[in-house]
């Protein structure tokens, strides 16, 4: 059986009950139909960079796509993209930036697969997947169909879509289409990524910016490398809560002085998670036995050797603790966990 751990940037997670690679479309069909005849379950993996498995594995067939093709339309405002989901995300933002289309270049460095982005509305220094994907290509496990859905049927939200709620079990992501600009669309709007803009001295351009965001990345371990002591995590492991006012204003008096806050549409306010950990008294690179925080971005949990994916969980649990004991706030997991019994808002119970 095919250990998980060697598919999933943490390197961590038991066996699945098979493993099986595949292509195209018509490969991910005809492994539908095969698990449906067979009453076998079936869950689909991406580049296993956002993903949380059960030391004990899990007792399904796990799919994985492992090419990716790229159909480029070019019109005078600028192009739609048709990206077949087993393309790596950087390859795709590399790829982009190369032939000068504006969206998704803030986006660069992120690991996975191309598939993956939408189920959590992948984002990062001012740009998210929603911002540029007009349709999603998905295959509904039920009816064996395959469709478009628009961008408005994919219900993206804060790091969230349909596909990772309601129809996370149904639905399979087979190609996603871009609307990418020959133009900015919108200028950088993330501070951190505006200073480092304007600290080199020189108009925003896409491969400045492709290679800022990449700095900015390997600078917190943010980006795939295996001799990287931070390495082996899966990027944040918590979304910024958004919160109420009043909410901030709890936050503001229990810390001292006020979090770095990013007023929102409805009125209420995003806020740091890794502010809340480290304000919480959880220093970069605190460990927990052969778990921790990376030693240079609070939000990263790393799994150093020897880690098993049950400290993983007990030390998040630990994390998320702390900073509901100190400002209230309820921390909420970013990645997709397999093989555990149950989940309390997204992160789960441990015995």
């Amino acid at each position: 059986m095919t250990r998980l751990a060697l598919h999933t940037s943490l390197g961590l997670g038991g066996p699945a009950r098979e493993f099986w690679t595949l292509h195209d479309e018509d490969g991910v069909r005809a492994a539908v139909e095969d698990a449906r005849r067979r009453k076998l379950d079936l869950v689909l993996l991406g580049g296993g960079s956002n993903l949380v498995v059960a030391d004990e594995g899990v007792d399904q067939v796990v799919i994985q796509l492992t090419q990716g093709t790229v159909e480029i339309e070019e019109h005078d405002g600028g192009a739609l993209a048709r990206v077949n989901a087993g393309m790596v995300w950087d390859d795709w933002v590399a790829l982009s930036v190369e032939r000068g289309l504006w969206g998704i270049e803030c986006l660069s460095g992120i690991p996975g697969q191309v598939g993956a982005t939408p189920i959590q509305n992948v984002g990062a220094y001012g740009q998210e997947v929603a911002d540029t994907v007009t349709r999603v290509r998905v295959l509904d496990r039920v009816t064996g169909a395959s469709s478009w859905l628009s961008a408005a049927e994919c219900a993206f939200g804060y790091r969230t879509s349909r596909f990772k709620g309601p129809d996370a079990d149904r639905l399979l992501i087979l190609a996603v289409e871009f609307a990418l600009g020959h133009t900015p669309t919108r200028s950088a709007s993330y501070p951190e990524l505006e200073r480092a803009l304007a600290d080199a001295g020189m108009p925003p351009s896409l491969p400045l910016i492709r290679r800022t965001v990449l700095d900015l990345r390997r600078r917190k371990s943010m980006l795939l490398d295996p001799a990287d002591e931070n390495g082996r995590s899966c990027g944040s492991f918590f979304t910024n809560p958004v919160v109420s006012p009043a909410d901030l204003a709890r936050v503001t008096a229990r810390a001292g002085d006020p979090p770095p806050s990013f007023p929102q549409a409805d009125g209420r306010i995003k806020m740091p998670a890794a502010w809340l950990i480290e304000r919480a008294g959880l220093a970069k690179g605190t460990r927990s036995g052969n778990v921790g925080l990376s030693t240079r971005h609070t939000l990263a949990l790393v799994a150093h050797a020897g880690a098993t994916a049950r400290e993983l969980v007990a030390f998040a649990w630990h994390v998320r603790d702390r900073v509901e004991t100190t400002f209230g706030i309820r921390l909420l997991p970013e990645p997709v966990f397999w093989g555990f019994a149950q989940l309390d808002d997204g992160l789960p119970t441990i015995s």
